[in-house]
C-alpha cells in the first residue's frame, strides 16, 4: 500500500482528470432512446454495445483512462476497481474512489475518481451519478478504498 502517489501534489490533478471534466453534462437519455457517447465508455469494458441503461459508472472511469494511455480493469463492475492499480492508505485528488452500494458485502458498488472529502462525505467525479457525468457526494463510511495506477 503507498501512502501517495510520487506524481501528484494535492494542488494538481492527473491528466485524466481533464478527459473526466469535459464529459461533465453527458447523462442519460429517456426511455426508448440511448446517449451514443454512454455506448462508447462502454466500449472499454466487457459490456461494450450495452445502451446507457447499463450502469455505467464503471465504463466511464474505464473510458477517461484509455483516453490517456491507461489501462482500466475492463469491467462494468465497480468493484472491480479493487483489484486494479495500487492501494492508498489516504485519498488523493483523481484517485479512483471504490464506493459500496446497498450490502458493503454484497457485489453492487460504484466508483468514480475523488475531489475531496466534506465532513461525513466524499465527493467524487463521475458517470452515471443522477444520471449524468458530474460532481457528486456520497457517505464516507460507503468507502471500500482508494486506488492509483501502478508505478
Amino acid at each position: 500500500m503507498i501512502a501517495a502517489p510520487p506524481m501528484v501534489n494535492t494542488v494538481d490533478f492527473p491528466p485524466w482528470m481533464a478527459i473526466a471534466r469535459q464529459e461533465i453534462g453527458v447523462s442519460t437519455y429517456p426511455t426508448g432512446q440511448s446517449n451514443p457517447r454512454v455506448t462508447q465508455y462502454h466500449a472499454h469494458t466487457n459490456i461494450a454495445g450495452y445502451d446507457d441503461k447499463a450502469s455505467w459508472c464503471s465504463s466511464f472511469v474505464n473510458w477517461s483512462l484509455a483516453q490517456t494511455g491507461l489501462e482500466g480493469t475492463g469491467s462494468a463492475l465497480a468493484r472491480s476497481w479493487l483489484n486494479w492499480g495500487e492501494p492508498l492508505v489516504e485519498p488523493v485528488p483523481g484517485c479512483i474512489a471504490v464506493l459500496s452500494r446497498d450490502d458493503p458485502a454484497g457485489w453492487r458498488g460504484h466508483v468514480g475518481f475523488f475531489l475531496r472529502l466534506d465532513g461525513e462525505h466524499i465527493h467524487l467525479l463521475g458517470g452515471n451519478q443522477l444520471d449524468q457525468v458530474r460532481e457528486h457526494y456520497y457517505p464516507k463510511a460507503t468507502v471500500l478504498g482508494y486506488r492509483w495506477p501502478k508505478a
